[in-house]
């Protein structure tokens, strides 16, 4: 079954070579130019996937992508930014996106970021209804993998899809260091050259979120020249 894509892009000729490149992962894919008509497009039909600018007319990506959280049903989004704003990138991630590209990027790397936000809904849509949820303790931070929910001393957390998965990966490896590389290609399921970045800005997101002292993790820990591992939280 084919999926459908939304593609939020202003450079026509770009938009339409996504377009073109999509047809080879058996997806459909509408276009729209602006923040208002991909807003009206979205609400009217739905999509299995947004891929979106932040810079665009009438409204820009950070607010359209509000705005489609706002809606409720939950669609993958990945931004598109520009090299240079890494600020774009962490404001497009706590905003609710999934996962960012910078430009200029390659489509097979398109691609494999399409597929990989696929087989997340795929796993998630398709768990076996008999299965006892899986359960992780890490000092006060407790994970419900069958509910996608995480708890600190209580109180819910609320993480992306991606943050959840991440810290998911850690729990299920206690103490094991783990590389960017590594991580995103176990986590995020593809590797390419230049995108560690991807990983550390989860980590600081996750890290705001998930610890007492941001500065002082104890649930992940970075490993100086290697990568990070799972603490405690002790």
């Amino acid at each position: 079954m084919k999926k459908n894509i939304l593609i939020v892009e202003d450079n026509a000729d770009l938009a339409s070579l996504v377009q073109l490149h999509v047809l080879d992962i058996n997806c459909d894919a509408d276009i729209a130019h602006d923040g208002g008509q991909a807003l009206r497009m979205y609400q009217s039909k739905a999509y299995d996937l947004v891929i979106l600018d932040i810079m665009l007319p009438v409204m820009d990506g950070i607010s359209l992508c509000q705005k489609m959280r706002d809606k409720g049903a939950y669609v993958p989004i990945i931004m598109l930014t520009s090299k240079a704003s890494e600020l774009d990138r962490v404001v497009g991630l706590e905003v609710g996106a999934d996962d960012y590209l910078t430009k200029p990027f390659s489509f097979p790397e398109l691609l494999a970021r399409i597929k990989a936000q696929f087989r997340t809904i795929e796993a998630l849509t398709h768990k076996p209804t008999h299965q006892t949820s899986e359960l992780f303790q890490m000092g006060y931070l407790r994970m419900d993998v069958g509910k996608r929910l995480v708890t600190i001393q209580g109180k819910a957390i609320a993480l992306t899809a991606k943050e959840f998965d991440l810290l998911l990966y850690f729990a299920k490896h206690p103490g094991q260091v783990f590389t960017r590389s590594q991580l995103l290609d176990q986590v995020w399921g593809y590797q390419f050259e230049g995108y560690d970045h991807t990983v550390n800005t989860h980590i600081n997101r996750l890290r705001l979120k998930i610890e007492a002292d941001p500065a002082k993790p104890k649930y992940i820990l970075t490993v100086w020249g290697v990568g990070y591992k799972c603490g405690d939280g002790i």
